[in-house]
């Protein structure tokens, strides 16, 4: 009896052992890590249209240069200019937030941290990325207000001097 006692207990042990799940394979680290995917694509984004906005500035920036003692366009530089560190600031904060989020799954894939300390970190981060998107919808809008703001502006100060042009004539 000690005997089959003893076997089927080794036999639970193995069992439990056998069963227990790679939290690798688990269905909300899967979702973890293609939610960490989606970050990733959103972050790429991102700098491509920071890319974009410090483009746009520099053609500002150029542009702006015929213009003499023209304080409009120079303020328009500076909110430009914040706007564009502002946004700098965000994607800085935004890869620390990815490599946080690299840094949960691998924990969790080797067993470090459980399943529910997984979820809630997940959750969390999760959040903040939305926010950050948020955020960075924001400062995309605010970046196209003064953009076309500026355009305006030229438009009408080119507008200005072929009107005083065939006057002097």
């Amino acid at each position: 009896m000690k005997t089959l006692s003893k076997l089927t207990a080794i036999a639970t042990i193995l069992f439990f052992v056998s069963c227990k799940q790679n939290p690798a394979e688990a269905p909300e680290h899967k979702a973890m890590v293609e939610k960490h995917q989606e970050m990733e694509a959103s972050h790429e984004a991102m700098v491509k249209e920071h890319n974009t906005m410090k483009d746009d500035h520099q053609q500002m920036v150029s542009a702006h240069k015929n213009i003499e003692n023209d304080s409009i366009h120079l303020l328009t530089e500076k909110n430009h200019t914040a706007i564009l560190a502002k946004h700098g600031e965000l994607i800085e904060a935004h890869k620390a937030l990815i490599e946080k989020h690299a840094e949960l799954e691998t924990k969790h894939a080797s067993g470090e941290i459980t399943l529910e300390q997984m979820k809630t970190e997940h959750e969390s981060m999760t959040s903040e990325h939305e926010n950050m998107e948020k955020e960075h919808q924001e400062i995309a809008s605010e970046h196209q207000r003064i953009t076309e703001e500026d355009q305006k502006m030229m438009k009408e100060d080119e507008e200005k001097a072929a009107e005083v042009k065939p006057d002097q004539e």
